[in-house]
């Protein structure tokens, strides 16, 4: 299972093999920075996972609000239009049978002479 294409980085565990070829004092100093830097980086890593996974719950957070926020404001498109179509049924023009009013009786009133 080779590669197709040369690797652009170094495992830390090329690192260490790297090391165990060169020999000279500046090249293991090297080296050892090298995989210090690994294990830092790896740690960082794992730190920032958490840093990721606090951060996804707070946008799911997020998104769920404004999925209420959505339905708060279809609930007052619904009241807006409801309230309209109330205004032009109470101002339109009323078509069909219109029955006369009926009077009240009036109750003679004694009259004073």
């Amino acid at each position: 299972m080779g590669l197709r294409y040369a690797p652009y980085v170094f495992t830390e565990q090329g690192v260490a093999m790297l090391s165990s070829v060169l020999n000279s004092k500046k090249a293991i100093s090297v080296n050892i920075q090298i995989i210090r830097i690994f294990t830092r980086i790896r740690k960082m890593l794992i730190e920032n996972t958490d840093l990721r996974l606090a951060v996804e719950k707070l946008e799911k957070k997020t998104e769920n609000n404004t999925k209420n926020i959505e339905v708060v404001f279809q609930y007052f498109d619904d009241l807006e239009e409801k309230k309209n179509k109330a205004e032009t049924q109470k101002n339109r023009k009323f078509i069909g049978y219109k029955y006369p009013k009926k009077k009240k009786k009036q109750i003679a009133s004694p009259s004073r002479k």
